[in-house]
């Protein structure tokens, strides 16, 4: 990590703000895009009477029930599973770090997909905390295998794609018991936002935001882990405390959007390294970059995804993929992934 004097520490304060509010209003245009156009296309005109005074038409109800919810769900989305992918980076100090490689997302997924099926009385009010200790439990055997994230990068990818095929086998086992729950299922697996109202964006948000206000908190905690656990265990970081601790804040926002979205693959593995790409000055500003990031690649995503094949949607875990994959591609041509150097 290099050191830089104050004076250019505050040259860059005003950067980094531009950068946020330029990736907010590219995130707003998009938006405003998806509030237009679909099976029924509204005008300037008539969106903005919708928006500013809702009648109970059936523009009102497009834009305030349809459209609104299901956009702000794909931002929130987005921005939690790249603050996700962040502290799971920050955390282990590896660039293939993620919600899909490290398991947290095939181990949330899971664990409601169980619930779904064998406790059909328990409320979904309940799916986000049985989505975090899911995500908790893929993730600690995920760690395990690749020696507490100091092994190699490519002891976690292994160690995540080994538990992540494990978790899918059972997930796909239990698929076959659920019977008449199948297609309802299979729906929500496919990933995306379709049909998704506002009760279930105030289900998630809360998961995502206490994510982001813990990371920002232990902010310094975060800048320390990036040098190396040696390094912040000498300047009196307490390990064997603020590793769960980062695990749970990283594991929060997936705990929130795995049952509203299902499974969303790259957000959280590429958003990361994009927000890096922008210099940012410290951990705080790379984390938001990241959030801000993963919910622009989100709300592009979904948008194409619905209006791409029009009247017909398209999952948007392809979408994602499709933008992700090239961009991660490029970026592992472009520089080195890895904190710090070789490992």
């Amino acid at each position: 990590m290099t050191s830089r004097s104050p004076a250019h520490k505050g040259s860059q304060g005003p950067r980094q703000i531009v950068l946020v509010l330029a990736l907010l209003f590219g995130a707003v245009l998009v938006a405003v895009a998806g509030l237009s156009l679909g099976t029924r296309t509204l005008g300037p005109a008539a969106l903005w009477t919708a928006l500013s005074s809702p009648d109970g038409k059936i523009e009102s109800i497009l834009v305030w029930t349809l459209r609104l919810p299901r956009s702000l769900a794909a931002f929130v989305g987005g921005a939690g599973l790249g603050l996700s992918g962040y502290l799971l980076q920050s955390l282990t100090r590896n660039p293939l770090a993620g919600p899909a490689l490290t398991g947290v997302s095939a181990g949330a997924v899971a664990a409601i997909v169980c619930c779904f099926v064998f406790l059909p009385w328990l409320s979904s009010i309940f799916y986000p905390l049985i989505g975090m200790i899911g995500g908790l439990a893929a993730a600690a055997v995920t760690f395990w295998i690749a020696r507490g994230g100091r092994g190699r990068p490519l002891h976690l990818a292994l160690g995540g794609i080994s538990v992540s095929l494990l978790l899918s086998a059972v997930t796909t086992y239990v698929l076959m018991l659920s019977g008449p729950q199948v297609p309802s299922l299979l729906f929500w697996l496919s990933g995306g936002f379709q049909g998704r109202s506002w009760t279930q964006l105030g289900y998630m948000a809360p998961w995502v935001a206490a994510a982001f206000v813990g990371a920002l908190i232990c902010r310094r905690i975060i800048g320390l882990f990036l040098l190396s656990e040696q390094a912040a265990a000498g300047m009196g970081v307490n390990l064997a405390l603020w590793k769960p601790v980062l695990l749970v804040l990283a594991v929060l926002p997936v705990a929130g959007v795995a049952p509203v979205a299902g499974p969303v693959a790259f957000v959280g593995l590429a958003s990361p390294h994009l927000a890096r790409l922008l210099r940012p000055q410290d951990p705080g500003w790379t984390l938001t970059f990241s959030a801000a990031i993963g919910g622009f690649i989100t709300l592009s995503a979904d948008f194409v995804a619905r209006t791409v094949a029009l009247p017909r949607e398209l999952p948007i875990s392809i979408i994602a993929a499709l933008i992700g994959g090239p961009v991660f591609i490029y970026l592992t041509q472009r520089r080195d992934l890895s904190f710090g150097g070789k490992r």
